[in-house]
C-alpha cells in the first residue's frame, strides 16, 4: 500500500467516527450509552469556531504550550543524564536507584499539593508536575538502552585510546538513542496528561482549566473543544518528537513493511544454490586428482 493511499484509508477512519457521533448523538440514541447527553459534531465545530475569534482560546494554548515546553525539555534533559548515570555508574545506582524506585510509582497528579508548598506561584508548581511525568520514562528508557549496549563497542573505543568521554560521546550516547527517543514519546503523552490535570486543580489559564470551567457551568460543547484541543496538540507534539527520533537515526538501518527478500527462483521453479556452492562444485571438478587425493589421506 503506497503513502497516498495510507493517508486516504487515515482521513478515512476519522470521517468514519465523525460521522458515527453524529448519527448517533443527533438521533439521541440511548441505550446502554447515553448518547443524548452528548453534543452534536456540528454543536462542537460552531463552539470551537466562535471560540477561534475570542482571544482567551489563543491565550490558554499558549499557555498550555509554554508550561509543556518547559517540563518537557527538563524532563528530557535531567532523564538522560540521570539514566546514563545510573546505567553507567554502581555508585550512582546505589545512591540514587532506591530514591528514584520508590518515588516512579507515585502518580505525577498527586504531587500537586507537595507543589503548592514548595512552589511560590502556581505556574512553577505547573511545571514541576509536567517534568516529573515526563521524567521518569525517559529515565527508565534511557536506562535499559544504555545497559543493553554491546560492550564489543566501547572495548574497540577504548583499544584506539578513547577515554570515558570519548565513549560517551561516539558509543553510549548515539548507541541509546533509539531507546531515548521511545522514553520522550511516552513522555510526551503523560506530560499531556497531567500538565492538563494539573491546570484544572490549581491553575488560572490554559486548556485544562478552560475544560474545567466550561464542565462546572454546563458548557458541554466547549468541555469538547477542549478535548479535541488537548488531543491534537498531544498528537502535534508527539509527532514532532517521531520525525525529530527518525532524523536523528538516520544511521540506523530501516526495515521496508511487506517488502521481505525472497530468493529468486530459475525458470525451471527451482530455488538457486546457496552462495558458494557453485564455485566449490567447479573447483572440484577442475582438480579431480586434489580431490581423490584429499580423499586418500583422510582414510
Amino acid at each position: 500500500m503506497n503513502r497516498s493511499a495510507r493517508y486516504a484509508l487515515r482521513i478515512a477512519s476519522l470521517a468514519l467516527a465523525l460521522g458515527l457521533w453524529q448519527l448517533l448523538t443527533s438521533r439521541d440514541v440511548d441505550l446502554w450509552l447515553r448518547f443524548s447527553q452528548f453534543p452534536t459534531v456540528t454543536d462542537v465545530a460552531r463552539t470551537f469556531a466562535d471560540r477561534l475569534t475570542g482571544p482567551d482560546y489563543w491565550t490558554d494554548l499558549t499557555d498550555s504550550l509554554t508550561r509543556i515546553l518547559t517540563g518537557f525539555v527538563l524532563a528530557a534533559v535531567l532523564g538522560v543524564a540521570t539514566g546514563v548515570l545510573v546505567a553507567r555508574s554502581r555508585l550512582a545506582e546505589d545512591l540514587l536507584g532506591p530514591v528514584l524506585e520508590v518515588i516512579r510509582p507515585i502518580p505525577a497528579i498527586a504531587l500537586v499539593p507537595v507543589a503548592i508548598l514548595l512552589f511560590p506561584s502556581n505556574e512553577q508548581g505547573i511545571v514541576f508536575i509536567t517534568c516529573t511525568a515526563a521524567f521518569f520514562p525517559v529515565l527508565v528508557s534511557t536506562r535499559h538502552a544504555v545497559r543493553a549496549l554491546t560492550p564489543v563497542w566501547e572495548e574497540a573505543v577504548r583499544t584506539m585510546g578513547g577515554g570515558r568521554w570519548r565513549v560517551l560521546g561516539s558509543v553510549v550516547l548515539p548507541g541509546a538513542l533509539p531507546g531515548v527517543f521511545g522514553g520522550l514519546s511516552v513522555g510526551i503523552g503523560v506530560s499531556w496528561i497531567c500538565v492538563i490535570s494539573a491546570e484544572m486543580i490549581s491553575g488560572q489559564y490554559g486548556v485544562g482549566y478552560r475544560t474545567w470551567q466550561d464542565y462546572t457551568v454546563v458548557d458541554y460543547p466547549g468541555v469538547f473543544v477542549g478535548m479535541v484541543t488537548i488531543g491534537v496538540l498531544g498528537w502535534l507534539t508527539s509527532t514532532a518528537v517521531e520525525l525529530l527520533g527518525r532524523r536523528l537515526t538516520r544511521w540506523l538501518p530501516r526495515t521496508a513493511q511487506g517488502t521481505a527478500a525472497r530468493p529468486k527462483t530459475s525458470r525451471s521453479g527451482a530455488a538457486p544454490p546457496p552462495a558458494g556452492t557453485s564455485a566449490i562444485r567447479k573447483d572440484t571438478r577442475a582438480r579431480p586428482e586434489e580431490a581423490r587425493d584429499e580423499h586418500l589421506v583422510r582414510d
